[in-house]
């Protein structure tokens, strides 16, 4: 039996004017900045007019270590938002908007799938209301202002060797990780080595995204560290006077985005910062928009419980003082199989056995999140494949962890496939059950912080740091950034720092690499093992299959 793809389904979608799904929250359409008929910005009046109501419910649906078999986790978010719309709760989605690297690298979109979708979907994983695009010009403002400063006298006395801020593009393109720039004579400036990230990794991604207004926005950028003088004195943003122009490139991109789901629900689409290299949640200002307009606000954090879930609560709910009510762990049958040791290609055949070989890797993140003191739910997002028992091993298994896994039909039946788990997270949310609070103090010594996480969160034996970085931490807790959370930058795929290990190992060390201050996102990033700031595209890219057909209309979006 064949399938639609994604983007045929998006594009049969029966969407309504943008005007129409304000009104289900609330929001007037003069304080709707339209970008076509199907989405537009709230605007920041509106914002400052809604501050006094009283907040939602906070759902949060994270998931299992990603695997190549597939989690599901901003399409369960989707179908649990419509789930929720569907038994009579008024309730509005929160996601991160697509960056174009992944889009036309390996990893496709970021719109959710099948039936639970948001929309319009093609301009969602392209330029959207060119939020990405602001960032990136905003953060390259900065790095061409740091050179400038530099050409003409260096009157901070920056140390060339020691300017940290690299450039950014919305782009996987390893050739640009590492280069030289400046060269070709006196009129070029100073050559010196340095390189690119991509565009979801810059401080200012992360900043925008946890910022409350344009005000904080701006002392924020003004913090951030660029470079250090040649006695180690650090330069900030303020100091090269970019501040304020930055503020003004990003005035626009600060508003929440507001579009639709396949079923005409709210989704408020916004930011989309690395969930390695920074805290992978979408922005503040658009879930506590969202948390004043509705009774139930869903959102999700990038990659498993392990990066996503932790930093949620640890960096985003403590700096805009968010505590969510229940949270979703998403995890397939698909990929329990492959934590048990079953090849990709080995999948479609039921084994059971392997299924409870591979749920230790769920059980692993339901005891994580409930260390947090919130309730947790697993959601089965159902792949054809799956067999009966197969599932019924799944929910057998969470039973024994004090937990209920719930099937998930979503990607073929839209919210008539979520209607069970939103039910039994609406009961969980309204009996009040959380006693939310985050693993560590603000005042515990950085190293401690990172320690407590690499313990109880990826259970391992100990920490390795080298006394250049225990060093480097102490510093900046004399310099009065010790209060900061750490924000953990390791493999996605593993609770270790080595992606090939799956299910959940114990026994283990994780090495910290480097250590990095982001000191106007307000977060200390520590390095765990190869992380990438700039990714690459693969043998095959997805951009290759990515075309305007003979109607004009995109194909090979995904």
């Amino acid at each position: 039996m064949s399938y639609k793809s994604d983007i045929e389904i998006a594009r049969e979608a029966n969407k309504k004017p943008i005007q129409e799904i304000g009104e289900k929250l609330g929001i007037p359409s003069d304080h709707l900045l339209p970008y076509g008929h199907d989405k537009a910005k709230v605007s920041q009046d509106f914002i400052n007019s809604v501050k006094g109501n009283k907040n939602g419910k906070l759902v949060l649906v994270t998931a299992i270590n990603p695997t190549p078999a597939g989690e599901g986790k901003t399409t369960t978010t989707v179908g649990l938002g419509d789930g929720l719309n569907r038994i009579g709760k008024k309730a509005a989605v929160c996601i991160r908007e697509a960056s174009l690297g992944p889009c036309f690298g390996m990893k496709g979109g970021a719109a959710g799938g099948g039936y639970a979708q948001v929309v319009p979907m093609e301009e969602m994983n392209l330029h959207f209301t060119g939020d990405f695009h602001a960032i990136t010009t905003a953060h390259n403002l900065l790095s061409a202002m740091i050179d400038n400063h530099i050409y003409w006298g260096n009157e901070l006395g920056i140390d060339e060797r020691r300017v940290v801020w690299r450039r950014v593009l919305d782009m996987n393109d390893r050739a640009l990780r590492d280069i030289v720039t400046s060269l070709g004579g006196v009129a070029n400036g100073f050559p010196r080595q340095t390189g690119f990230d991509i565009t979801v990794a810059s401080e200012v991604m992360a900043i925008l995204c946890l910022s409350t207004d344009l005000e904080d926005l701006e002392h924020r950028l003004g913090n951030i560290i660029v470079a250090y003088t040649r006695d180690k004195q650090p330069i900030t943003c303020r100091d090269i006077k970019a501040d304020g122009a930055m503020t003004v490139l990003l005035k626009d991109a600060m508003q929440p985005n507001l579009v639709q789901t396949l079923e005409n629900n709210p989704a408020f689409v916004h930011g989309g910062p690395f969930a390695n290299i920074a805290h992978g949640c979408n922005s503040v200002m658009a879930t506590t928009t969202a948390l004043k307009l509705a009774d139930y606000v869903v959102t999700e954090a990038g990659f498993g419980a392990d990066l996503g879930a932790e930093k949620f609560m640890n960096i985003k709910c403590r700096k805009a003082g968010l505590a969510p009510s229940v949270v979703v762990v998403v995890a397939t049958v698909r990929a329990m199989k492959m934590n048990g040791g079953v090849a990709k290609a080995d999948l479609g055949a039921e084994n059971v056995e392997a299924v409870k070989k591979g749920c230790p890797n769920l059980g692993r993140h339901i005891e994580n999140v409930k260390s947090f003191g919130v309730p947790v739910v697993v959601a089965i997002n159902h792949f054809v494949t799956d067999t009966d028992a197969e599932v019924q091993a799944v929910k057998d298994y969470v039973a024994e962890q004090g937990s209920e896994a719930i099937l998930c039909q979503h990607w073929a039946k839209g919210s008539e496939g979520t209607e069970e788990l939103a039910t039994r997270v609406a009961a969980i949310a309204e009996a009040d059950q959380a006693n939310f609070a985050p693993l560590y103090p603000d005042d515990m010594p950085l190293l401690q912080k990172a320690e407590t996480i690499a313990k109880r969160i990826y259970r391992a034996d100990e920490v390795l740091a080298d006394q250049k970085i225990r060093n480097q931490l102490k510093e900046w807790e004399d310099a009065g950034y010790g209060n900061l959370p750490v924000c953990m930058a390791k493999t996605q795929y593993s609770f270790t720092t080595d992606p090939g290990r799956r299910g959940a190992p114990t026994g283990h060390s994780v090495p910290i690499r480097e250590v990095r201050l982001s000191a106007g996102a307000g977060f200390v990033i520590v390095i765990c093992g190869e992380i990438m700031t700039m990714p690459g595209l693969p043998s095959k890219p997805a951009a290759e299959a990515i075309k305007l057909n003979a109607d004009g209309d995109i194909e090979g979006l995904f």
